[in-house]
């Protein structure tokens, strides 16, 4: 049966009462053949996020209306395997439980850069060695930091941290570690990291889809050796022991506008 995301609106509500809105949810859930897995309540962003499994995001959103009234303002079908890349261990608490847990991830993007020149000016042998210098370093970090690997890109690796800081924690331990790793090498790794951080669900209606587009955009835009970040990640790091650099206005393919982005400073 699919499973569905959806998110609701709710800025003044308590820990309390989304437990009982979720309680509500759960006691008439098989009325329509749905069962409510957990949620996520970002308390700050004032925003419930819902997994269930369930027919149809009709079913899921009726459990909603039935219960308590309060209907999502979006519903996704997800894959459980995408959820647990992106999001990490689900909230498991007994129905009535309250509780929060930010839905806000943090989305990290590596790219090898000049992958192809090197192949094609090494070999596939050579080159493939210097793809697996770079897992070793990004998924110690990931590792160490908490990170989940979403997906292998080829000469890169996409992740999502639940932690913002943790992500540009993450991206400073790799870049450092790739300096002493060239410090004694024949062949150098250079590598771009982007980082952007969102809610699950945004407009366009897919998961992560608005963090994820930003961050692989600037991996592409960073330069050799650096981590470019979004305006939300430098606001989420307030407080935290970073230095960012203004990159100013940025042209990135496939955003209307240009994009304001920073530079994590070592």
């Amino acid at each position: 049966m699919p499973w569905y995301l959806d998110r609701h609106d709710a800025p003044d509500v308590t820990p309390e009462e989304v437990a009982a809105a979720h309680s509500q949810d759960v006691a008439v859930q098989h009325e329509f053949g749905v069962r409510y897995v957990t949620y996520w309540f970002d308390r700050e962003a004032g925003s419930i996020f819902c997994l269930a499994e369930g027919p149809s995001k009709e079913a899921v959103n009726a459990v909603h209306e039935k219960s308590h009234g309060l209907t999502a303002s979006t519903i996704i079908e997800v894959e459980q395997g995408d959820m647990a890349a992106f999001m990490g261990p689900p909230p498991v608490y007994p129905a009535g439980k309250a509780y929060v847990a930010p839905g806000v991830r943090s989305i990290l993007f590596t790219d090898i850069c000049n992958s192809t020149e090197t192949t094609q000016r090494l070999g596939d042998l050579a080159a493939m060695a210097i793809i697996r210098d770079h897992d070793q370093i990004v998924r110690s970090a990931l590792e160490s930091h908490d990170g989940r690997e979403v997906k292998h890109t080829g000469d890169g690796i996409m992740a999502s941290f639940s932690s913002v800081a943790a992500s540009v924690e993450a991206a400073l331990s790799i870049q450092g570690d790739l300096h002493r790793r060239n410090e004694g090498a024949e062949v150098t790794l250079d590598l771009r990291i982007g980082i952007a951080a969102g809610e699950p669900i945004t407009d366009n209606e897919d998961l992560f889809g608005a963090a994820v587009q930003l961050a692989a955009r600037l991996c592409s835009a960073a330069a050799p050796g650096s981590i470019a970040v979004s305006v939300a990640v430098r606001e989420l790091c307030i407080g935290k022991p970073f230095r960012f650099h203004d990159l100013g206005l940025l042209e990135l393919k496939g955003f209307p506008q240009p994009i304001t982005a920073f530079a994590v400073q070592p």
